[in-house]
């Protein structure tokens, strides 16, 4: 079966999502999960992309960033899938695959949508049953939209939009993460990043058409709906 179509453009942020191998563990502890994000910065730096936020849980990470070209965001997940495979090996004693398969790619339009989507991947260890608290999570960005200094982090207009100030946005973020997202809003994030298609209202995903010849919308759920995994 052919390989889907990445929906790649620039300047739009885009959720990617990578599951280990049949689901296993590709963190196993918060060393891995650091040495990731180490790695990840050096992808960041060479592919001249955009971090937004950066979630790695036990057998997947997501990641929301945005690419100033077409093709970085390939360049640099290419980057830091290979390296990181390479040192997890290496340190607990493995020669086997790690990724399963490609990483999967959600186009994000509106502020509102990567508000949305920041909050979907900063809770991910709450859904996970993780921790408690989404910015106590030591391995994920999301204590810097709390108040704290990420260099890792370039801040999203639709963060920004929350406050004047750092206080201000720190207090108005951390009240967004108080706030449950909807089953509608998880479960339109969910299926668009696994059918890899656009998030927002038609129009953005009429012009993701457009300019992609490839269709961006998420097709209708035949029989009950199965979430996939957080």
């Amino acid at each position: 079966m052919a390989r889907h179509t990445l929906l790649d453009l620039p300047s739009i942020p885009q959720h990617i999502v990578q599951r280990g191998n049949n689901r296993p563990p590709c963190f196993l502890d918060d060393a891995d999960r650091r040495r990731y994000l180490v790695l990840l910065r050096e992808a960041l730096l060479s592919s001249y992309c955009a971090l937004h936020a950066c979630v790695p849980v036990d057998n997947h990470v997501h990641i929301l960033v945005t690419p100033p070209r077409k093709g970085y965001i390939t360049r640099m997940m290419h980057k830091l899938g290979r390296k990181y495979v390479g040192l997890f090996n290496a340190r607990h004693g493995r020669t086997s695959s790690l990724w399963e398969g490609r990483y999967k790619l959600c186009l994000v339009g509106s502020e509102d949508y990567v508000i949305r989507c920041r909050r979907y991947i900063d809770l991910n260890p709450i859904r996970a049953r993780i921790i408690d608290d989404p910015a106590a999570y030591r391995c994920s960005n999301c204590s810097a939209h709390c108040g704290t200094n990420d260099a890792l982090l370039a801040s999203h207009p639709s963060y920004l939009a929350l406050g004047r100030s750092l206080a201000e946005r720190a207090h108005a973020y951390r009240n967004l993460l108080a706030e449950a997202l909807s089953g509608e809003d998880i479960r339109e994030i969910r299926i668009d990043l696994q059918q890899q298609h656009a998030l927002d209202r038609s129009d953005f995903q009429a012009m993701v058409e457009a300019k992609t010849q490839h269709f961006a919308r998420a097709r209708p759920a035949h029989g009950p709906y199965k979430p996939p995994e957080s």
